[in-house]
């Protein structure tokens, strides 16, 4: 921090509503608003996912911040200049319709680190809004939000997150208004060049169903998000892409530092092995019983988990397998990452002996053929099994792309330990 200066802190979450706006957007225009301050310098804007099954989570459930610089004489400006632009937020989403979860906006702003607790409760678990909205009053941070306040949580969570190794970027290009509700022009063949020509960029398309997956499919301002392992590499794909003829050109755009692809919402690894066949469920939905740590578990495949899901349909009791995955609100583990440690017996039988199975006469007693009498020691002949017909890195599998999390690691990035 340079002297004579503030490093201050700024979150935003919960603007979005099911037809209208997207909090990416809003942020961007609260970015646009407090640029024209003088003397302010925004240092790295931040977009921070949350635990995927928060009660009021969006599809991408993720929170905004800021961090930025303001002359140390300039504090209560900044204030001013926030609340001005917050009042002009509750004035639009006033006039939105009702939905199951309309925006319950609010906006942080600290002069002072925050707790990183705060963004990993947020990130693992469902957060007590009464509670967090204490810790954020008793911190002294200026809170401007909804009368509902639950925009609090991901605010919170979002100026609390430090970037660790484990971050990557996405720049976020935004429609013109009248565009908005139309369909996308962002064609597949340049998505597919885009993702050759910048080899630091991914998740740009899914091979799997032969598709780009960086434009959304909602209503919402956003025309596409390029993600990448640096801010550079985000930028030149942007700039690159844009540049194709036919393409629809964005209104704006901004680069995020992001916890995407960090895996901060699981905690680690699990082992154990399973105790029963797969129960196939409507939608092919697949469960299978585990014994890891001496207790049961409920591991969960869906459909749409491509690969772990055919995989954990293939398992038989006995078998040793690895996981990751996280914890659902009804105890079960939904899968996320699967793998074969140890394959059980398949297809067990006895030896032969005269063109038939030799066979016993009760425990502790030998083999016997019927036909030449000879007999042999008891044993078991089986098949050395192993899964057939998916698509695994290291003996893991993953979902396809476009049905991943936005917070998961892909295998292709590393291998779990």
């Amino acid at each position: 921090m340079k002297k004579g200066t503030l490093t201050v802190r700024i979150g935003l979450d919960d603007t979005d509503h099911p037809d209208f706006g997207c909090t990416t957007y809003s942020f961007d225009g609260l970015m646009s608003s407090l640029n024209e301050m003088r003397g302010l310098k925004i240092i790295e804007r931040r977009l921070v996912r949350l635990w995927p099954y928060a009660s009021r989570r969006t599809r991408g459930n993720g929170a905004l911040s800021a961090v930025i610089e303001i002359p140390s004489n300039s504090k209560e400006n900044l204030l001013v200049n926030c609340k001005s632009w917050f009042d002009g937020l509750l004035s639009e989403i006033a006039d939105y319709p009702v939905a199951e979860n309309n925006p319950s906006p609010a906006l942080l702003v600290s002069f002072d680190a925050t707790p990183s607790d705060w963004y990993w409760e947020a990130v693992r678990g469902e957060v007590n809004l009464d509670k967090r909205v204490k810790q954020v009053i008793d911190s002294d941070i200026f809170m401007l939000s909804h009368e509902d306040k639950w925009g609090v949580i991901g605010a919170s969570a979002a100026i609390s997150w430090v970037p660790k190794g484990n971050h990557s970027w996405e720049l976020i290009g935004w429609r013109e208004d009248e565009k908005i509700g139309t369909e996308r022009r962002i064609s597949k063949k340049s998505i597919l060049e885009m993702s050759s020509l910048f080899a630091d960029t991914f998740m740009n398309r899914d091979p799997t169903f032969d598709k780009g997956i960086i434009s959304p499919r909602t209503p919402c301002p956003v025309l596409y998000g390029i993600r990448g392992g640096t801010k550079s590499a985000v930028e030149s794909a942007h700039s690159w892409i844009q540049g194709v003829e036919g393409n629809e050109r964005c209104f704006k755009w901004a680069s995020h530092i992001t916890n995407q692809l960090s895996d901060d919402h699981l905690q680690g690894t699990c082992c154990g092995t399973v105790i029963s066949k797969p129960e196939v469920k409507k939608g092919a939905h697949a469960i299978v019983k585990v014994i890891s740590d001496h207790k049961g578990e409920n591991l969960v495949a869906f459909s749409e988990g491509g690969n772990v899901n055919k995989l954990l349909r293939q398992l038989m009791p006995g078998d040793r397998i690895s996981w990751m995955g996280l914890r659902s609100p009804d105890g079960s583990i939904h899968l996320e990452r699967l793998k074969l440690t140890s394959a059980s017996p398949r297809n067990l039988s006895r030896p032969e002996c005269c063109g038939s199975s030799m066979r016993s006469k009760g425990r502790g007693q030998e083999l016997y053929c019927d036909r030449c009498k000879m007999k042999a020691d008891k044993y078991w002949i089986f098949d050395q099994w192993s899964p057939s017909g998916l698509d695994l890195v290291e003996g893991w599998s993953q979902p396809s792309p476009s049905n991943r999390r936005h917070l998961s690691l892909p295998l292709e990035h590393g291998i779990p330990m």
